[in-house]
């Protein structure tokens, strides 16, 4: 599946041509082109790469995914590695969408591992703002990063969502849902070590893209992406804070499961000690030598009592210390 775009001082010209057209389009200084290609085959790749002089170490990359998001700059042009992610269920973790951009002088080349990236959400994007395409490439790569860092915040809010919830089951009394929320903290920290390898080496991207001497991002463009870079910081200091967050989740999981077997024990022990009393005083008066009221009523009588009066002593003491 190829989508294709012609854009000429500003104007969205044609869409939809064949890619084997680009090359001429490119040519015209006053034209933008953007084509994006869904898991493309190496034969349709090479064929690109003819088309507009890419680097063969980029088009490898693109042939072997899961690529670190980076910024590559070759003498032609520049090839960046996203991710566009999304969250499955609630023990399902991230789904990944590698997204491989090349970028020429008046040319944005975007290659999609799936097709769960929508990228009609991205083209949405650049028809809500047609005064600022007259920027060509440097607003085109602007939208789709934006898109991409938005989807992150969704995710790292989702995230955030989701310990909160986990936190507050800590303390609700569910003897028997240890294993449900064991099982959701490691996802949920497996999650966030995922999230954040992807999340972190963005900095290093848009930092990169920000250098002057690459000529990428037109001074008018500049604040726009400035913006990214803010929310950047913002996405990977909330995934730093998530991992913490899962780390003390589990901490505090553990130091609960000891307070509850602490209780337990207190419970067991102190229903031990009651029961040791008539235990004790059987036993003694089993022995087989005479006692005080041996053969005699007031004998079993006056055991009996006392058995179930030392019980209900230690039943109170026990009862006034919370130990049953």
């Amino acid at each position: 599946m190829v989508r294709t775009r012609l854009y000429r001082d500003g104007v969205l010209q044609a869409e939809g041509f064949p890619y084997a057209e680009v090359s001429e389009y490119v040519k015209d200084p006053s034209a933008t082109v953007w084509f994006d290609l869904l898991a493309p085959t190496p034969e349709k790749l090479d064929l690109i790469s003819e088309e507009l002089g890419l680097h063969h170490l980029a088009v490898e990359d693109v042939l072997h995914p899961h690529q670190r998001p980076k910024l590559d700059v070759y003498d032609s042009h520049l090839f960046l590695t996203l991710y566009a992610v999304r969250l499955g269920g609630d023990t399902a973790g991230l789904r990944l969408t590698e997204i491989s951009v090349f970028v020429t002088k008046n040319a944005l080349v975007t290659v999609r591992s799936d097709d769960s990236c929508d990228i009609d959400a991205i083209v949405a994007r650049w028809d809500a703002s047609p005064g600022m395409a007259k920027h060509g490439v440097s607003f085109l790569l602007y939208a789709l990063l934006d898109y991409v860092v938005d989807g992150h915040f969704d995710i790292a809010q989702e995230l955030d969502d989701r310990v909160e919830s986990l936190e507050d089951e800590l303390f609700t009394d569910h003897p028997g849902n240890n294993k449900g929320i064991q099982r959701r903290m490691f996802d949920l920290r497996r999650t966030a070590v995922r999230f954040r390898r992807v999340v972190l080496p963005m900095r290093e991207v848009v930092t990169g893209l920000l250098r002057r001497d690459l000529g990428v991002v037109e001074q008018e463009m500049a604040p726009y992406y400035q913006d990214i870079y803010d929310h950047v910081l913002r996405v990977s200091e909330w995934t730093d804070s998530l991992r913490d967050l899962v780390g003390n989740v589990y901490e505090t999981h553990l130091n609960l499961q000891g307070y509850r077997m602490n209780d337990i024990m207190k419970k067991v022990t102190s229903w031990a000690a009651i029961i040791a009393v008539p235990t004790l005083i059987t036993g003694f008066y089993g022995q087989n030598i005479p006692f005080p009221g041996f053969s005699r009523a007031e004998g079993f009588w006056t055991s009996t009592l006392l058995i179930v009066l030392v019980s209900w002593i230690l039943y109170v003491v026990f009862r006034k210390k919370d130990w049953i």
